[in-house]
């Protein structure tokens, strides 16, 4: 933040109020809260078998993680998945206009930011949402999703991958596809987690049995394709 707009927010969320005012406000979120949850739900239980892609808003289209989103999307969606994305620019864009090309379903689970500006042109806005909440977006993503394709990105990057281990690590969830593409951006990480997570016994070795990393796009789809095939499980295509 900028000096102005942490003043601002230390205003808005350090003055004082009394308790009523907060309860009164706490009470109207929840009821946002629900309707988010039951539109998301009413909608996404339509879609059909369909893989997120995560990745950086940022991603120019000249990139080569962009062209690779496009192509693994296309081919995703010519084995019979739908394409999920977070409907915004970079790595999403990539997403949605990969499916959109092989005539898939695109889907788009929108949220504002003030590095995104709506929507990219590749949704099918018949399938996609707006969400005001990141916890009942990221609700979303893991719960309707048969797998994930994890390409180079930041925070919320980050964040969407851990979540999905860590609900698959503790059997909060079953066990999906994780796929992570670009062995020069995520080695650095998979170095750190072995030498301190690994090292301190954080973690254990069985836990790096829960992605794959690859760096085509025939791989990551060979992944979730294999998944499927190995374990029995049928996509309902």
């Amino acid at each position: 933040m900028h000096n102005s707009e942490e003043k601002e927010f230390i205003a808005q969320n350090f003055k004082q109020k009394n308790w009523n005012e907060i309860k009164t406000r706490d009470s109207w979120m929840l009821f946002k809260i629900m309707a988010e949850f039951t539109n998301g739900f009413e909608t996404m239980t339509k879609i059909g078998p369909c893989v997120s892609i995560f990745g950086s808003a940022r991603t120019i289209s000249k990139s080569k993680y962009y062209n690779l989103t496009e192509e693994i999307s296309c081919k995703l969606t010519k084995i019979g998945f739908g394409i999920i994305t977070g409907g915004g620019p970079g790595i999403m864009e990539a997403g949605n206009k990969g499916a959109q090309a092989a005539g898939g379903k695109s889907i788009g689970l929108n949220i504002e930011l003030p590095f995104e500006t709506g929507s990219n042109p590749y949704v099918d806005h018949k399938l996609s949402m707006n969400f005001n909440y990141f916890f009942v977006r990221k609700v979303m993503f893991l719960k309707y999703s048969q797998g994930f394709i994890v390409m180079p990105g930041g925070l919320g990057t980050m964040d969407e991958l851990f979540e999905a281990l860590t609900l698959i690590q503790t059997k909060k969830t079953g066990k999906f596809p994780i796929v992570l593409v670009g062995t020069d951006y995520w080695s650095g990480l998979l170095e750190w987690m072995r030498k301190s997570m690994l090292e301190e016994n954080y973690i254990k070795e069985i836990d790096f049995s829960l992605f794959r990393l690859v760096d085509t796009a025939d791989e990551a789809v060979g992944h979730i394709h294999a998944f499927y095939d190995k374990y029995s499980i049928k996509q309902n295509f």
